[in-house]
């Protein structure tokens, strides 16, 4: 777990209130149940003076929301960075999480092992880890990815079309989305070709 210190104090309930959106606050660092002995950069949800009594709500860079009771002595409290103040572990926030699909032609057991194991030679054996796998077997073939006008006009013979991506296999289709006020239309893959007479 990388942290840095940082040298803080704690606020009262009074100095949250004169925060806004922008101000960078730290809140604790315990997500989804597990506590952590650090904090977390964060910002409020919503200006502090629009708390009125209760829990304020601050949202961590990590994404998690936090109710936090100023004045409740267990809690660990909302704190902002001060030179007067005292020294706070932060959880650095330089991680990024990828989510991958991943399509391994003619993929088996050996060349996935090979695949993992050169991630993890480039990132590091304690970087790179597999939270879920699931192999499925995928047809080996192209479509041709297009995007129309989500209503297009009625008694029309030309679509108003776009090619968004060519050459692209359909299980990364599910991955995309289209621009807005499109929709996609997938076609199987037709091989351009140029007529043109040459001399």
């Amino acid at each position: 777990m990388n942290t840095e210190k940082v040298t803080a104090r704690r606020l009262t309930a009074e100095e949250i209130s004169g925060l806004g959106l922008q101000d960078g606050i730290f809140v604790s660092a315990g997500m989804e149940g597990l506590p952590l002995e650090c904090y977390a950069p964060a910002f409020l949800t919503e200006p502090g003076k629009n708390f009125e009594g209760g829990a304020f709500v601050a949202r961590t860079v990590f994404g998690e929301e936090i109710h936090v009771l100023p004045g409740n002595a267990e809690e660990a409290g909302i704190w902002i960075a001060d030179k007067a103040g005292e020294e706070i572990e932060v959880l650095q926030s330089a991680g990024v999480l990828l989510n991958l699909a991943l399509f391994v032609p003619g993929g088996n057991k050996e060349s996935l092992e090979s695949l993992y194991s050169a991630a993890r030679d480039a990132f590091g054996a304690g970087v790179v880890q597999r939270w879920s796998e699931e192999v499925v077997a995928v047809p080996d073939i192209k479509v041709d990815l297009y995007e129309e006008p989500a209503r297009a006009r009625k008694n029309t013979n030309s679509q108003n079309r776009d090619r968004r991506a060519l050459d692209i296999y359909p299980t990364r289709v599910r991955f995309l989305e289209p621009s807005e006020g499109w929709k996609f239309v997938v076609e199987p893959h037709q091989e351009i070709v140029d007529d043109t007479p040459t001399i």
